[in-house]
């Protein structure tokens, strides 16, 4: 099984995905929610490759915790759901 690691970053500054030894550079954020732990609107991120992204959404899916799978790309958007309050 693949746990996630802590996000990290490329030596070129890109965010890699957060399957534990994996080094590739992420595609997909997967918002996620532990409804024991946090509040409703709040949302958790783990970062994917291509090749971990449905391993990591079908580990979340099971527990009832994955809220969106989308690029990051959209999620970095300025109207994207990651957005949020821009200081």
């Amino acid at each position: 099984m693949i746990f996630p690691e802590t996000s990290a970053e490329t030596p070129a500054g890109a965010p890699v995905c957060s399957a534990k030894g994996c080094r590739a550079e992420a595609v997909w954020v997967l918002a996620w929610n532990n409804p024991k732990l946090h509040t409703p609107e709040r949302r958790k991120t783990w970062l994917a490759c291509d090749e971990h992204r449905e391993h990591l959404s079908s580990f979340l899916d099971v527990r009832g915790f994955l809220k969106d799978v989308v690029t990051l790309k959209d999620w970095e958007s300025e109207d994207g759901p990651g957005a949020g309050p821009r200081a």
